[in-house]
């Protein structure tokens, strides 16, 4: 079963996502973020964000959240409200 984290973000403006694009773009990734994909979603009328990684297994997922949980408040997208795991119950994709 896979993992999912979910974490909303306010005060998100278009300049920092494009910022955050470029850098995905560039395949910057930060360190011990195992990842499998990360989905951004973003309403930029209400600046404000939501931030979606998956991970195969719990203890990728632990590693990920230990290490998103320790990065300092610049290396976020906004001011983050909220973090929740999920458990991936059914996905599908084109």
């Amino acid at each position: 079963m896979a993992f999912a984290r979910a974490v909303s973000f306010e005060g998100v403006d278009k300049d920092r996502i494009e910022q955050m694009k470029s850098e995905i773009n560039q395949g910057e990734r930060p360190p011990d973020v195992p990842a499998t994909e990360v989905i951004v979603l973003h309403d930029p009328e209400a600046e404000k964000s939501l931030v979606i990684l998956f991970f195969e297994t719990e203890d990728d997922y632990k590693r990920g959240d230990e290490t998103l949980s320790a990065m300092p408040a610049g290396d976020t997208p906004g001011r983050r409200t909220s973090v929740t795991k999920y458990d991936v119950a059914v996905r599908m994709t084109d």
